[in-house]
């Protein structure tokens, strides 16, 4: 493996990034970046150059639905996949947010296996 891969994730609840990173760090696979307030993600996306993105769909100020309207109309941001994460769990979410060219979604609580396989299995298609 060339490096370690970048992950960006942006979740409003900062204990919820915190275990995030330390789980995917731990791994010696991935270099992680947290943000907690969504309004700058496309800046943050610029300066990080994420390989994958993880979104969190019910944020305040602005939501997930919005992060990816901004980040499918910016350069870069286009380019990295996204995978969502929500506490809903309903086909209407889903729906929405593939058409909007999610990758994939994980429902909260997130079971740390099987989010480092869904992030390795987004990575090999990037």
């Amino acid at each position: 493996m060339e490096g370690k891969r970048r992950v960006m994730v942006v979740d409003d609840e900062k204990d919820f990034l915190v275990i995030i990173k330390i789980n995917l760090e731990k791994t010696g696979k991935f270099e992680v970046e947290t943000i907690s307030d969504a309004t700058s993600v496309v800046s943050q996306v610029k300066a990080f150059n994420p390989d994958i993105i993880l979104l969190d769909i019910l944020m305040p100020k602005m939501d997930g639905v919005e992060v990816c309207r901004m980040l499918n109309q910016d350069s870069t941001g286009k380019r990295v996949p996204i995978i969502t994460l929500s506490a809903l769990d309903t086909d209407k979410d889903k729906l929405m947010m593939y058409k909007l060219g999610v990758v994939d979604f994980l429902v909260k609580p997130i079971e740390k296996d099987e989010l480092i396989s869904k992030i390795e299995k987004a990575l090999q298609y990037k």
